[in-house]
């Protein structure tokens, strides 16, 4: 039995938080300066996490490693198993060649490859981030990019920047579900809250998008476009989220985005716009969306109630065998349950989708079979990493590293909602989920924010809206997006590439959660 201490270095919590960050300045470390690639960073950033929790902090060496195998399990499923049978689904349109039509069916919304971009990565981005989440839009949109003819560090880069807006309210608002599981509030009103802080990023990832790939020329020429586009979006979000439905409000965002974008390129086209292609046949570009429209199917059927009942009475919920933790308070810690749910995940769901996919766009069996497992091969090292740094997060999380740092960065009073998202970000930037990071700080936030004299609702929001903007630097996404486009091993570059864009929106959301702690915006707050 370990129960953990937030300041076991001098009995003092500042050097205990400097003790604490070592896993993560290693692994950031030697993937933005050393250039290692993300698989062995993160080998060795988890030896670290170990060796604090074993030398700094009294957890058993036994403890340490049993929870870097549950944060490894926890990487697998579900993370990647949603990835890999996402990229599964995609890599057989490939093979039957419906892929490419999609791609003509895209390039038929708009001749400009800068709004085609815009289109892919933000809003089907958007709408697959709602339906899936966990690395799926980044994984597909990434190859969509490359396959229109952008490079490959450009393609990752601007899939993984403009997956960030959607990201609270993704996989049918899983994140925020969950932070009302650890935090007590109403999941109408995280919701409503969230839906007020969000949006903000939605104005203007369009914009930086183009800027991205063609500059400031190109956000000049196609601002029409994506103010429509940012602004659609952002309006949508927050009036599904305040007044229509938590869990479907990406849906709605992602559609009316994509629609009312696709109406102002009716009137109106950027200059430069090269011609349309010729289009396909009707009944090609019908089985070319044909996968994704079974998604959406199978994962709306899954929700519904008596359905949703059946498929969750086989989920399997243990306890992590041999690991026993107890918080300071010396309650037993939940991040040493395992919930293997089985048939409700959106990874076996994908799974279904795609057999079902099997012998609507007519691919052969053994071509299916085949690109199943050339899926794996192509993912071999993005699996490593993404189990690694899971790994790295469950030992943090156990041994109390990572509270030490919620509790560190809380001290500050009243300031503490200037840096309440960063609290979100780190989380997010060191699993490469939201709902990792809603789960680990959801219950923190709100007692920091108690003590603070802040409103907990605003303080919790802001966990989840902060940490979509740590997703574009995790390793794993980071991995996901190289091992897509044939970067494995280049990691570094993209890290080095989205790191500003990262930071340049936590400051723009820190701003604002402070101002809405404040009288100036204090009238956001639900």
């Amino acid at each position: 039995m370990y129960r953990q201490i937030l300041d076991p270095l001098l009995g003092s919590l500042g050097w205990s938080a400097l003790a604490a960050s070592l896993p993560l300045l290693v692994l950031f470390a030697l993937l933005g300066i050393v250039r290692m690639t993300a698989w062995k960073a993160s080998l060795i950033a988890l030896v670290v996490s170990v060796l604090v929790a074993v030398l700094v902090y009294p957890m058993p060496v036994d403890q340490a490693l049993l929870s870097a195998t549950l944060g490894a399990a926890f990487g697998f499923f579900p993370i990647l198993w949603i990835v890999i049978n996402a990229i599964w689904i995609h890599n057989m349109t490939v093979a039957s060649g419906h892929f490419d039509v999609l791609q003509r069916s895209f390039s038929r919304i708009s001749g400009d490859r800068r709004i085609q971009a815009v289109i892919i990565a933000f809003c089907f981005g958007a709408l697959l981030e709602a339906l899936a989440g966990f690395g799926t839009p980044v994984a597909i949109t990434t190859v969509m990019l490359l396959a229109l003819g952008f490079s490959p560090v450009t393609s990752a880069v601007v899939s993984l920047v403009s997956n960030t807006a959607p990201v609270a309210f993704g996989a049918l608002a899983a994140p925020l579900v969950t932070l009302a599981s650890v935090s007590g509030l109403p999941l109408g009103q995280l919701g409503a809250m969230t839906g007020r802080q969000t949006p903000g990023l939605a104005l203007f990832v369009p914009l930086v998008l183009v800027g991205i790939i063609d500059g400031f020329r190109g956000v000049r020429q196609t601002l029409p476009a994506t103010l429509v586009c940012g602004l659609s979006f952002a309006a949508v979000q927050f009036a599904a989220a305040n007044f229509v439905s938590v869990p479907l409000t990406d849906i709605i965002a992602a559609l009316a985005s994509a629609g009312a974008t696709v109406v102002l390129l009716r009137v109106w086209t950027p200059p430069g716009t090269s011609t349309l292609p010729e289009p396909d046949e009707r009944g090609e570009v019908f089985r070319a969306y044909l996968p994704y429209l079974i998604i959406i199917v199978v994962f709306v059927v899954a929700q519904l109630g008596p359905v949703a009942g059946v498929l969750d009475k086989v989920t399997l919920k243990f306890h992590w065998p041999g690991l026993h933790v107890l918080d300071p308070a010396g309650k037993p810690v939940s991040l040493v349950e395992f919930n293997f749910n089985w048939l409700t995940n959106a990874g076996t769901l994908l799974l279904i989708a795609g057999l079902l996919t099997i012998p609507a766009i007519g691919v052969p069996p053994r071509v299916a079979a085949a690109r199943y497992g050339g899926t794996y091969v192509q993912l071999k090292w993005p699996i490593v990493t993404v189990m690694s740094v899971l790994a790295i997060a469950y030992v943090m999380n156990t041994s109390g590293q990572t509270a030490t740092l919620g509790t560190w960065m809380a001290a500050i009073g009243g300031l503490f909602a200037l840096v309440s998202p960063v609290l979100g970000w780190l989380g997010t930037a060191v699993t490469g989920s939201d709902t990792s990071s809603n789960s680990l700080f959801g219950a923190l936030q709100v007692t920091a924010a108690h003590r603070a004299g802040i409103d907990p609702l605003l303080a919790a929001a802001a966990n989840g809206s902060g940490g979509v903007l740590g997703k574009m630097i995790s390793p794993q996404n980071l991995a996901i997006a190289a091992g897509a486009v044939g970067m494995t091993g280049r990691e570094g570059d993209i890290f080095r590439r989205v790191l500003p864009w990262s930071l340049a929106f936590l400051f723009l959301m820190c701003v604002l959660v402070y101002l809405q702690s404040l009288p100036v915006l204090g009238w956001m707050v639900v």
